[in-house]
């Protein structure tokens, strides 16, 4: 069994963006999206003005500067390889994202990572979601995985950064340094 991550959670989240499970390399850097080819942080880097080649612990602090919530919707599963087709959907078992999302009313929406987070999503958590959560916008994006690189960088980008700005404007931008 494969075990993902714990979220990351920021004081006040207004946001929560939801992977599937964590790939290989991620699983073996304990770390969202390492593998190197993984669109998430240059697309997060630019839309939240962020150096995306920071270290990982500056990268996690600029999520929670903007007050976005990181997780993915399954807390374990079988799966060989990276690929989501390859799940053991049998095996999958969800994370307490209804838990998350029913104790945060300062979510405002749900951006999932592809279209098999927001499958997972439909399956597994909307149906333990508390009435007063049920209209929460939960919305699928391109997967920033780098077996989903037919779309162009730019139309992924523009899907995310509106995405991203709808919930989170005016979201927090970095100090410019002192002239």
């Amino acid at each position: 069994m494969l075990h993902s991550f714990a979220p990351l959670l920021p004081p006040q989240p207004r946001l929560l963006i939801l992977g599937s499970m964590p790939g290989v390399a991620s699983l073996q850097a304990r770390q969202y999206y390492a593998h190197p080819r993984n669109l998430f942080w240059r697309l997060l880097g630019d839309i939240l003005q962020f150096d995306p080649t920071q270290p990982y612990p500056q990268r996690l602090a600029a999520l929670t500067t903007a007050s976005v919530a990181l997780w993915d919707v399954l807390r374990c599963c079988q799966r060989p390889g990276s690929s989501d087709q390859a799940i053991v959907m049998a095996s999958a078992q969800a994370n307490a994202v209804a838990e998350l999302l029913t104790s945060q009313p300062g979510i405002t929406g749900v951006l999932c990572n592809g279209a098999t987070a927001k499958r997972l999503f439909e399956r597994l958590i909307r149906p333990d979601l508390p009435p007063e959560r049920l209209n929460l916008g939960v919305l699928q994006l391109p997967s920033t995985s780098p077996a989903h690189a037919s779309m162009p960088y730019t139309a992924k980008l523009a899907c995310w950064r509106a995405a991203l700005e709808s919930h989170l404007r005016p979201y927090p931008r970095p100090t410019p340094p002192a002239t």
